[in-house]
């Protein structure tokens, strides 16, 4: 970690380091989680395609990195930016240090960067185009940094999804699902299969007909990167199976949902990453702390980008009502939604919690319940 490096933001801020992992520079959108561990899950869910991650987290590293910890079945993101990294081995769960793994994974990293500092920078500002450089190569880190295409408008779901049909839980008893694999993670995989689910992932681009042709007993519209409004195709899907199935969607599919049903999505300014945010269930009253990962959130009844009220509010959509069901209690934006006229919910977070709390499985119950009761 001796080889000086630096951080480039698009509108010109550096942040100094030393560089570590893979040697060679990385450019993508920067972002930051404010998790406090579970960095091996962050970097392998696919929902960071496309991202230079910063860790608010000072230590990174000092449990070392293991098979049973990833999230896909590689990393994702495209650099790794730290106050201090460590790439210890000798945890009782660790297989490797996460330094040698990043480098084995040829994925850039930055250390002893301030991220206190970069992190205010990305909250002022907003997340915005950035790369990891060698201090050698300063004189072209900025065209390389200003020939990045932002995120907006960017399909990252058919990099990162199947190109085939793959089927987990097929001895089970229970339900049928069929999901629209945008990038899934294997909690979530792992969440429903433990209920007894037989899931068929399908590739993002798998039609309506193609969906419904073994007759699932439900959809699920799983997680995954890029803008919500560059998959006009996987909406389309979308609108062929609602109303003929029950669906469920998280993340990103809780996004594309809204969009069949007629919603507008919008960029955050900084987003929503880390396994801390409060979100207030409307139906009940509780409040959990959820894990999340998105760049992107559904406009407010009346195209507003903030719900100013705890009163389950409407949309009258174009396939009839659906109800506010979840809010963020940090900055008052959509965190999910109930449809009245047809089966189907969804909610922005992810309640698998692959890292972080527990508080929203029950919300996997709730869905194959959701299923039972369908079929009765």
């Amino acid at each position: 970690m001796s080889a000086d490096g630096f951080v480039l933001l698009e509108d010109g801020a550096r942040f100094e380091g030393k560089l570590c992992g893979a040697s060679s520079g990385s450019v993508g959108e920067v972002v930051f989680t404010t998790a406090m561990g579970g960095y091996q899950e962050s970097v392998t869910d696919p929902s960071f395609a496309g991202q230079v991650l910063t860790f608010t987290a000072p230590h990174v590293g000092n449990y070392g990195v293991s098979g049973r910890a990833m999230e896909s079945d590689r990393i994702h993101v495209r650099g790794v930016v730290m106050r201090a990294a460590d790439n210890s081995s000798d945890a009782p769960t660790a297989d490797e240090g996460w330094l040698d793994w990043l480098e084995a994974s040829r994925i850039p990293a930055i250390t002893e960067v301030d991220t206190r500092a970069l992190v205010r920078h990305l909250r002022s500002l907003g997340a915005m185009r950035g790369g990891i450089f060698a201090a050698a190569d300063a004189s072209r880190a900025a065209a390389t940094v200003e020939a990045e295409p932002p995120m907006d408008g960017q399909n990252l779901a058919e990099e990162v999804g199947p190109k085939q049909l793959i089927r987990h839980g097929e001895a089970n008893s229970g339900p049928r699902v069929a999901a629209v694999d945008t990038g899934i993670k294997l909690s979530i995989v792992n969440q429903l299969v433990q209920r007894g689910v037989q899931l068929d992932l399908h590739p993002c681009n798998v039609s309506a007909e193609d969906l419904l042709a073994d007759d699932p007993d439900a959809v699920f519209l799983a997680n995954g990167p890029g803008d919500p409004a560059a998959l006009a195709g996987v909406v389309e899907t979308i609108r062929g199976v609602l109303g003929k199935k029950p669906v469920f969607g998280i993340c990103l599919g809780h996004q594309l949902c809204c969009r069949a049903l007629g919603l507008e999505t919008f960029k955050l300014p900084f987003g929503h990453r880390g396994v801390n945010h409060p979100v207030k269930d409307l139906r009940t009253g509780k409040i959990e702390i959820t894990s999340q990962n998105h760049g992107f959130a559904v406009a407010a009844p009346g195209g507003g980008l903030r719900v100013e009220t705890d009163e389950p509010i409407r949309w009258e959509t174009d396939f009839g009502a659906a109800e506010l069901s979840h809010v963020n209690l940090y900055d008052r934006t959509v965190e999910g939604l109930t449809l009245l006229d047809v089966p189907g919910s969804t909610v922005q977070y992810h309640p698998e919690a692959g890292p972080g709390p527990h508080d929203a499985r029950h919300l996997f119950d709730e869905f194959v319940e959701r299923i039972h009761k369908a079929a009765a």
